[in-house]
């Protein structure tokens, strides 16, 4: 098969198109043989170093295809099956060894392309709003980089439980796509200064949530933006990663909570894993959610799609597709 492989930490070009091994499925795996592959902020902290692998590796976490084989353990999947997975690295690939028990199978009316474009940022919008701050119905909450791929999935699934939902974006036209998803109000951080905007549009009161995959660069200012009790939840790091803190900040600024949440400690369990999947697929299937994809490439081509990502230049999901 061909993959992309890293032999070396570092940009971009680090991402070479190299001819590998076909993969053979454990006993309780399975080969899948990749459809579409989901690139993702993670594959970038991989590549530079950030989050350590062992080199030489095949980076990505998320793909759907179809089951090419199984192993002589695995009864709830046959070849043909369209199957998607995350949080398997490995996913750069033409093809891929897959456990059984981190597989999900696909209806036919989501298809393989955006069963790979949601897997990741929708299990991670899924278990943000309905388990790490469960919504409810009247609060207001801030999501940063509103129009980026979990950005808009976040807002919209906000909207859908019943809160306000302030976003901020760099661009008029991610305020355009924001305000699409479902966002009440836009702060273009670019232009003003979105705790005061937060304290305007909310009287002062500040917000239930703040939800921040920008990390280092808004982290503190996204503490202002809460009312007392508040929740930050700080789950990515575009900007780079949160200096330390005292503690004692969080009290200083209204008894405040903050975590640090991570997918694969909410989808750990295969049947907490099949439960939020069928639930983000029902929605896909019904319209209630919709997943924007911004860049198709080849798979060749890994390196401009990083780029494409680092550069801040997409609004939504980028695929790489085998061919």
């Amino acid at each position: 098969m061909k993959a992309i492989q890293i032999s070396e930490t570092g940009s971009a070009e680090v991402l070479q198109w190299v001819e590998a091994r076909d993969p053979a499925p454990a006993a309780d795996g399975v080969v899948v043989k990749h459809h579409a592959v989901g690139v993702n902020f993670i594959d970038t902290y991989h590549r530079t170093g950030l989050y350590p692998v062992q080199l030489p590796f095949v980076p990505g976490l998320e793909a759907a295809g179809e089951v090419a084989a199984a192993g002589d353990e695995v009864a709830d999947f046959k070849p043909g099956d369209i199957v998607a997975y995350t949080d398997c690295l490995g996913a750069y690939a033409e093809l891929a060894a897959v456990p059984a028990a981190r597989l999900v199978r696909v209806p036919q009316s989501v298809g393989a392309e955006l069963a790979a474009a949601s897997m990741l940022q929708g299990l991670t919008a899924h278990y943000l709003t309905e388990s790490t701050y469960p919504i409810r119905n009247g609060d207001t909450v801030l999501v940063h980089a509103a129009a980026g791929g979990v950005g808009l999935l976040l807002v919209q699934l906000a909207k859908r439980k019943g809160a306000r939902v302030i976003g901020t974006v760099s661009t008029a036209e991610k305020e355009r796509l924001a305000r699409e998803a479902g966002a009440d109000e836009i702060v273009r951080y670019t232009e003003q200064d979105f705790v005061e905007e937060v304290e305007r549009i909310t009287g002062g009161r500040g917000c239930q949530a703040v939800y921040d995959s920008v990390g280092k660069s808004t982290f503190l200012k996204s503490l202002d933006c809460l009312r007392p009790r508040g929740l930050l939840v700080s789950f990515g790091q575009s900007s780079g990663n949160v200096e330390p803190f005292a503690p004692g900040l969080l009290a200083q600024k209204g008894s405040l909570f903050m975590t640090r949440p991570s997918l694969m400690d909410y989808v750990r369990d295969p049947e907490e894993l099949q439960q939020r999947s069928q639930e983000l697929f029902g929605w896909l299937d019904r319209g209630e959610l919709r997943v924007r994809i911004d860049n198709r490439l080849l798979m060749k081509d890994a390196a401009e799609a990083h780029r494409l990502l680092e550069g801040r230049k997409t609004t939504g999901k980028v695929l790489l597709l085998p061919s």
